[in-house]
């Protein structure tokens, strides 16, 4: 940095976050505008520097976290479809934008202020959680049950899926869940059973949704299957590239996950 103080400037850049989980940033608003721009998730990827898979990573998170879709798939048409942003999806995008004007003008005043100034000035990094677990999901405790140890709670997500955790009374307690409190369930891909026909099959999972294959990313030794769930939303999961054969798994076919509310990690808002 320059030692002339009148050299000081300030700079930042603007996140959304919701729950403590990074709802995103300036590339990935550029990410949702280049969909609207180009109506393909492909060009937009492309157009940012972004790959195809990290766009539909990112697409997914921001569907997931915001509790309503922004991003929806089209079908049919000239071209076989493609995706386009809901309205909640293109409000997001403009009041962005105006809320990154308003903080370039911030700074812009932020630094005339600091002619003179001797010292440097010591940035303080907001500290935010960060997770390797592939599925999130927002949600408000629609029940809790009360054991003498554990206590399961049950979550209602976007989508009207609910999802069952097992915590204990402590962690209740700490996280402050109560029926109505908002939180958020984390669960790892690699913790997510895939299931394609379970006709007269019974399970002691206490988490099931059912919905249809939308990609399959193979690699040297498993796949990652992501599923389109009703509402707008994916839930995703690791299985071997053995298991992935012999279910016969493919892009469009119905299919459905399992997971043991022992595998679901809650979280509230700090």
């Amino acid at each position: 940095m320059s030692t002339d103080p009148e050299g000081i400037q300030f700079g930042g850049s603007v996140w959304l976050t919701i729950g403590g989980e990074t709802l995103g940033g300036i590339q990935r608003i550029e990410l949702l505008a280049g969909i609207e721009e180009h109506g393909s998730i492909t060009r937009a990827a492309k157009a940012i520097g972004m790959s195809y898979k990290a766009a539909w990573d990112a697409v997914d998170t921001m569907n997931q976290l915001t509790g309503q879709p922004l991003v929806l798939r089209t079908t049919g048409g000239k071209g076989g479809g493609g995706t386009r942003l809901t309205e909640r999806g293109r409000r997001l995008v403009d009041n962005f934008k105006l809320i990154e004007r308003q903080h370039l003008r911030f700074l812009a005043e932020l630094s005339q202020q600091a002619d003179g100034i001797t010292e440097d000035y010591l940035l303080l990094r907001r500290l935010s959680m960060k997770t390797s677990a592939r599925n999130q999901f927002l949600g408000r405790v629609s029940q809790i049950k009360t054991g003498a140890v554990n206590d399961e709670i049950e979550l209602e997500v976007a989508g009207g899926h609910k999802l069952v955790a097992v915590v204990t009374r402590e962690s209740t307690e700490n996280l402050g869940l109560k029926v109505g409190a908002e939180a958020f369930a984390l669960i790892k891909a690699s913790s997510i059973i895939v299931i394609t026909d379970d006709e007269g099959a019974r399970f002691s999972a206490r988490n099931r949704l059912a919905g249809v294959i939308s990609r399959i990313q193979t690699g040297a030794v498993n796949t990652e299957v992501v599923l389109d769930l009703p509402g707008g939303f994916t839930v995703a999961a690791i299985v071997t590239n053995e298991s992935s054969t012999a279910l016969d798994l493919a892009v469009g076919k119905e299919a459905s996950v399992i997971f043991k509310a022992s595998s679901v990690v809650l979280g509230t808002p700090a």
